[in-house]
This record gives C-alpha cells, sequence and structure tokens, in this order.
C-alpha cells in the first residue's frame, strides 16, 4: 500500500513490538537492569568508603580525558552538525516519524517546553553570569583582553557556542535515531534499537546489551553533572538570601529532599508530573528572563543579542578547530567537558525527546532543534551575560570576584542583586532551580526506567522508584568524593564511549531512513 506519495506504508515485514521481544519482560532477571544495578551499588559503595583515593583519582582522571581526547570530542560534535544539515537539506527530511497517517501528540509549547527543561535547564541558570564573565576575564582564541569591545562580544558568542548548535546537534541525532526505531519500526524504546537497520536481529545479543548499560550510565552521571551544578548554586543561593552556610551537609539534604519531590512527579507519570513541571518552568524562566531585560540596559541588551549572534557565526569556525589552539584551558576545561557532558546526556534526553515527538517529520524534529534552543539561549546569555558584563565595566563588584574564587555559582545572585527586586528575583532563581532540578531528575528517571525494562514506555512505580531514589544517591557520592571534578569526570567518563556510539548511530540513521523513503 502507498501513500498520496507513493511511499510504501506498510509496516516492516519484521515486527519486534514492545510486548513480543524475546523475553525482554520486565523483571528483574533482565540483564540490563541487573548488571546496571550491581555496577551502580558498587560505585558508590566504593565512592563513599574510599573518598580521598576517589577524589584523587577523579582529578587524575580528568585531566587524562581532557589532554589524550579533546580531538576526539571536537570532531565528532563537528560531524553531527554536518550530519544534521545533511539530513535538513535531503529529501529524507520528509519522513514522518510514525508513519505518514502520524500527528503530534503534544502542541509546539508544551513540545518545546519539555525539550528544554529536560536538555538544559540548570545549566542556563549556573551558567547564565558566570560563563560569559569568566570568558571576559580570560578569553578564547589569543584575544587581548584590553580589547573590552571585542572580548565583551567574544564571552558571550563563546558560551553560546557551548550551548548552541554543537550540543543540539548532539541531542538531534540521538533523538531521531530512536524515534525512528520506535515509531517506524515499532522497536522498543532503547539505544539498541537505533542500530536495527545495520544489526537486524543481533541488537538483541550482547552488543546490544553493552550498550544499553553504557546508556545507562551515561544518564546517570550526565545526570549526576546536572544535579551536582545545581545542588551547589542551590546552597550558594540560600546562603545569599537567608544566611544559611553552604557544606556537604547542606547539599546532601538538598539532594534528598528534591529527590523525594521528584519521587512525586515520577508517579504521577508524563501527563501529569513532567509535562505540567515542564510548562510551568517555562513560564518561570521567562518571567525572569524578561524582568532582567527590563531592569538591565534593556536597548543596550537587545542591540547584544544581535550582535551576539554574529559574533556566533563568526566565531563557531576558529572555535570548533582544535589544531595549534593555545588556549588549551579554554579547549580542555571548557568545550571538551561541555561536548562529553552533552553527549553522556544525549542517551537520556534522546530517549525523553523521542517519547514525545511521534507525528513530526524529521526535517521539524532536527530543525526545531537545532534553532529554536540556540535563539532562546542567546537571548538568555546576551541578557544575563550582558547585564553582568555592563554591570561588570560600570565597576560593580561581585560577579568577577566570585569567579575568580572558584565560586560561579553566586555569579547569578551576585547580579540579581545590582537589580531592582533583589530578593525577590534570588528566591524566584532558587525555585527555578528547583524545579529544572526535578524535571532533569524525573526525565532521566523516565529513560534509565525504560531501558532496563527492555525499552517498554509504562514499568512499574516501583521501579521508577528505584531509579529516582538511586540517582539522587550516585549524586550524593560523587559529592563527598570529589566534588564538582568529580561530576565533570563521570561525565567524561560516561561520554567518552557514548561518543563512538553516537557516530556509529548516524550510519544507522542514514540506512534507516533511505529504507523508509524508498519503501
Amino acid at each position: 500500500m502507498k501513500d498520496g506519495d507513493g511511499h510504501n506504508t506498510t509496516r516492516p515485514r519484521v515486527q519486534l513490538g514492545r510486548d513480543n521481544i524475546r523475553p525482554f519482560g520486565l523483571d528483574i532477571h533482565h540483564p540490563v537492569f541487573v548488571v546496571s544495578s550491581v555496577i551502580s551499588i558498587a560505585f558508590v559503595v566504593g565512592a563513599f568508603w574510599f573518598r580521598e583515593t576517589a577524589a584523587s583519582s577523579f582529578s587524575a582522571l580528568y585531566a587524562w580525558l581532557t589532554a589524550t581526547f579533546d580531538w576526539m570530542f571536537m570532531a565528532a560534535a563537528n560531524a553531527f552538525i554536518l550530519f544534521c544539515l545533511v539530513l535538513l537539506a535531503s529529501p529524507l527530511g520528509r519522513v514522518r516519524l510514525g508513519g505518514p497517517d502520524a500527528r503530534p501528540e503534544y502542541s509546539n509549547w508544551s513540545w518545546f517546553a519539555m525539550l528544554f527543561a529536560a536538555g538544559i535547564g540548570i545549566g542556563l541558570m549556573f551558567f547564565g553570569v558566570a560563563e560569559p564573565v569568566t570568558h571576559f576575564l580570560s578569553p578564547p582564541l589569543g584575544v587581548e583582553p584590553a580589547d573590552t569591545a571585542a572580548v565583551r562580544g567574544l564571552a558571550v558568542a563563546a558560551t553560546i557556542y557551548h550551548w548552541g548548535l554543537h550540543g543540539w546537534a548532539i541531542y538531534a541525532v540521538t533523538a531521531l535515531a530512536l524515534a525512528f526505531a520506535a515509531y517506524n519500526l515499532g522497536l522498543p524504546m532503547s539505544l539498541r534499537s537505533a542500530f536495527y537497520p545495520v544489526l537486524g536481529e543481533r541488537v538483541w545479543g550482547w552488543f546490544g546489551h553493552l550498550v544499553d548499560i553504557l546508556a545507562v550510565f551515561a544518564t546517570l552521571f550526565g545526570l549526576a553533572t546536572s544535579l551536582g551544578l545545581g545542588v551547589e548554586q542551590l546552597a550558594a543561593g540560600l546562603d545569599h538570601l537567608f544566611g544559611i552556610p553552604p557544606s556537604h551537609a547542606t547539599e546532601v539534604l538538598l539532594i534528598t529532599v528534591i529527590t523525594a519531590v521528584t519521587l512525586v512527579s515520577v508517579v504521577l507519570g508524563m501527563q501529569k508530573g513532567v509535562k505540567r513541571l515542564s510548562q510551568a518552568n517555562m513560564a518561570l524562566a521567562l518571567g525572569l528572563l524578561a524582568f532582567v531585560l527590563a531592569a538591565g540596559p534593556t536597548l543596550e541588551l537587545l542591540a547584544g543579542f544581535a550582535r551576539s549572534l554574529g559574533h556566533y557565526l563568526a566565531a563557531i569556525g576558529p572555535l570548533s578547530n582544535w589544531v595549534g589552539r593555545e588556549d588549551v584551558d579554554f579547549l580542555r576545561g571548557w568545550t571538551t567537558f561541555y561536548w562529553a557532558w552533552w553527549i553522556a546526556w544525549a542517551p537520556c534526553v534522546g530517549v525523553f525527546i523521542a517519547r514525545i515527538s511521534r507525528g513530526r517529520t524529521v526535517r521539524s524534529l532536527v530543525g526545531c532543534m537545532l534553532v529554536l534552543p540556540l535563539l532562546l539561549e542567546a537571548l538568555w546569555f546576551s541578557t544575563f551575560g550582558g547585564t553582568g558584563l555592563a554591570l561588570h565595566g560600570e565597576g560593580a563588584t561581585g560577579m568577577a570576584e566570585a569567579v575568580q574564587a572558584g565560586q560561579p555559582e553566586l555569579a547569578l545572585f551576585r547580579m540579581l542583586e545590582l537589580l531592582p527586586l533583589a530578593d525577590v528575583t534570588s528566591f524566584v532563581s532558587i525555585v527555578l532551580v528547583m524545579v529544572f532540578f526535578v524535571t532533569s531528575s524525573d526525565s532521566g528517571t523516565l529513560v534509565i526506567d525504560t531501558i532496563t525494562a527492555g525499552g517498554k514506555v509504562n514499568a512499574p512505580v516501583v521501579q521508577r522508584i528505584f531509579w529516582c531514589s538511586f540517582e539522587g544517591v550516585i549524586a550524593i557520592a560523587l559529592l563527598v568524593s570529589g566534588g564538582l571534578v568529580a561530576f565533570q569526570t563521570a561525565a567524561l567518563t560516561t561520554g567518552f564511549p557514548i561518543t563512538l556510539i553516537l557516530v556509529a548511530l548516524c550510519y544507522s540513521i542514514w540506512k534507516g531512513l533511505r529504507a523508509a523513503r524508498a519503501g
């Protein structure tokens, strides 16, 4: 049977739906669940028992990974952008996820709100002021700090670079692969399924188990990195507003309380939990953005938004080249970590976005994921970073001092205290970080739950509770055994093998889409 465009709309000959995979049912004997659980428990016990050894090991491993594999992360991130652009320009972009008659389940607003909250929420709050100020103080690409105008433009552009096309291309590749496998091939929603166009039935063997186990740990540690940043900023905000001194005890208590809140959202599920939280948080984030835009140097910020996009497009080439770079601290300490973090997050965000993207075409999915977040992020960093840099240029203190003292989590609050209604906006920021914390953890829990249940999207509530609780425990283990370096190392370590998997995934996507297009 063919549609109006002459494409074959019959189901694939091989049907491996969620309920008829050989013993792919939901029980604790599933190898992915068993191996992931055992290794997770062993990691937590080791991190708590050998804290000092773990801390020094994390530090050494972080330095080695960034120095040895910076080229690999850079090359892979560039390749993902090129692959997405080819898909957008090719006829394969017309393929609809779920078949020609499928229509989106969620409105564009709900879809984008969930995508945005799951993908980068905590990072925007943590780095919105801190990163542009850091790059202003230590400019990349050999730009002289004395050239204030050029440095200010480059500082915001370099920040947008870390949050723009490269990162969302990583997410788009993963989400597209999983959505196509689930909705066009009728396969379980797990990373192994994305390799079916290449490997066929062999995805249910050892290779598939390995891919899914790596995806679980990438999600756990990528999530732990985001939660670690979030809890540091929450602790800084509580100290700033209420005088509660930051400490490991405070941060552990915060993780515990917010994990408990996340459990409620996880139990409620996608429609009642994640969707509503994401919509509310998106509205609150846009409200804070509008306030800073109005309270800051508005005309300068609006002009800076356009200039920042121009600076970003001009700098994306030099920033994407790793050959002959002298600014190795920026290259390894920032860009390499960011790409590893995005890649480690990719299985989580990819599965989550795939779950909410049925009915969209390849072109609309990839195009919207590249363009819409870039525009909003450019506006966000131009507003928050631009306001911070403008105030710094006028002689304001606090932001640069916080960054130089190794407390970037304080930069946002130092900037807000220089604007009207500082206590109100600081409190709103704390709430935003908390809800972003919950939505990120919620998304990660649903994804891990899906993968360890063999791709089933409605696994028992008990298993959701198990993984949600364990995410909090892992975050606490990393916190007490190394702090921020431990979180960064976890993301780098799991991002390394996932990078290789995602590169191979591009070929599988291409082959699968060509077969679907040919009918």
